[in-house]
């Protein structure tokens, strides 16, 4: 039976039909081959009890809260500002995509809308000024994925809501991480080009005046971030009003720099219906697919079979690990994430971790698929913002930022702390 839907769910998703299809086909698949009684005759309430929630409001809010920001310049603005502060680091305007992408992830919510912002933005300055062509593309694929760690962050959303796991403690306890991760992204950058300094392009500086004057241009981003956490850790607002607050603050601020007509707000209105219509609906198929597999018995049979390899914890953890690096190659992060949280993660909390700290490291592991090959989103973005180039370019260059990544992983075992003393100490 394990062998069944791990190899439907990949036999099926490369085929290039749609996630959510593929997970009610294999529920349905499950259902009809293994399953004594008509599990479908549940399929009804199984549908309405998992859409039915307050806590997934948030994510259309937030996914609207990106677009708005995305259409209204105010990245590009953002982005003239860290440059001056950044770009005098071995590495230059690099530093300044990965900036980029950590403010903008405090906002957007989403990877992919985060790595095109920087991108769109990012890319023809790296072509006058002669960048290399795959540590500069490397550099906005993989800072997009903070996009998906720095709250407020709809994957997070998303887990905590299969998890029964509080959504303001997997945002406070993706903060650090996700701060420490943009650093690494950065000690990564200076190192190579300090290297090879032909990999940086060619140094810049701005003038103290210009660096202070620029923080205007940060001052919407740093309102809209401490607005949202700060009103959900002050007992104010609930994660879905402070989307919708952001919601509202954003639109003020695109009004204000005259970003604001008819057109923006029809591209911004379909493309929240577009992604929130993909999210809802694998969601919803993770439900009944979990549904299907619990009562055939694959997730107590997947959890026998961990427990009979007789390994400790950190060796099973290792597996799993494991696990979620091979998946990323060939699975989406929202698919990866919802096929695997019903199965995976009781089997980590029976082995003795806590479910909160694994939600962080999972979201690491699930960044990862965001950069690797074939499927890895961001670089399919960052490439088709390149316009020119072999594709191979942006492939190489994320391949250090990947190492950072299992590098944070490996800090995250060691020293647990650094996603729970936020979560512990507020």
């Amino acid at each position: 039976m394990i062998l069944f839907t791990s190899g439907g769910l990949l036999a099926l998703l490369s085929l290039s039909i749609p996630v959510g299809i593929v997970l009610f086909l294999l529920a349905f698949g499950i259902d009809v081959l293994f399953s004594p009684f008509p599990l479908m005759r549940g399929l009804g309430q199984v549908v309405w009890s998992s859409s039915n929630s307050a806590t997934l409001i948030a994510v259309p809010f937030f996914v609207l809260l990106g677009e708005l920001l995305v259409r209204s310049g105010i990245a590009r603005r953002t982005y003239s500002a860290l440059e001056a502060w950044v770009s005098w680091l071995p590495g230059g305007l690099i530093h300044a995509n990965i900036a980029t992408a950590t403010l903008f992830s405090a906002t957007s919510g989403s990877s992919v809308a985060t790595a095109a912002t920087v991108a769109s933005v990012a890319t023809p300055q790296a072509e006058k000024l002669g960048y290399d062509p795959k540590l500069f593309s490397g550099a906005i694929a993989a800072g997009g994925t903070l996009g998906i760690m720095i709250p407020p962050s709809i994957n997070l959303i998303v887990y905590g809501f299969l998890t029964e796991t509080s959504i303001p403690k997997l945002f406070v306890a993706g903060l650090i991480p996700g701060l420490m991760l943009a650093l690494l992204f950065m000690v990564v950058t200076a190192l190579f080009c300090m290297a090879k300094p032909s990999l940086g392009g060619p140094g810049t500086s701005a003038s103290w005046k210009r660096r202070f004057t620029s923080l205007v241009d940060l001052l919407p981003l740093f309102t809209l971030f401490g607005t949202i956490v700060g009103a959900i850790y002050a007992g104010w607002a609930t994660p879905t009003e402070a989307a919708a607050i952001g919601v509202a603050m954003a639109f003020v601020i695109a009004f204000a720099h005259k970003a604001v007509n008819r057109e923006m707000i029809v591209a911004s209105l379909k493309g929240t219906v577009r992604t929130t219509a993909m999210i809802m609906l694998v969601v919803i198929g993770a439900y009944v697919l979990n549904f299907v597999l619990t009562a055939a018995g694959v997730s107590r049979a997947l959890q026998e079979f961990l427990q009979n390899l007789g390994m400790g914890p950190l060796a099973t953890l290792m597996v799993i690990i494991l696990i979620y690096i091979v998946l990323g190659f060939f699975i989406e992060t929202l698919s990866l994430m919802v096929a695997t949280i019903p199965i995976i993660v009781p089997i980590v909390e029976q082995i003795g971790y806590d479910r909160l700290w694994f939600g962080i490291l999972m979201i690491i592991l699930v960044e990862m698929a965001l950069i690797t090959p074939p499927v890895g989103l961001n670089l399919y973005v960052v490439q088709a913002a390149r316009k020119k180039g072999a594709f191979s370019d942006v492939i190489i260059g994320v391949i250090p930022y990947a190492l950072a990544m299992l590098a944070m992983v490996a800090l995250l075992i060691a020293f647990p702390a650094i996603a729970l003393f936020l979560p512990s100490n507020l």
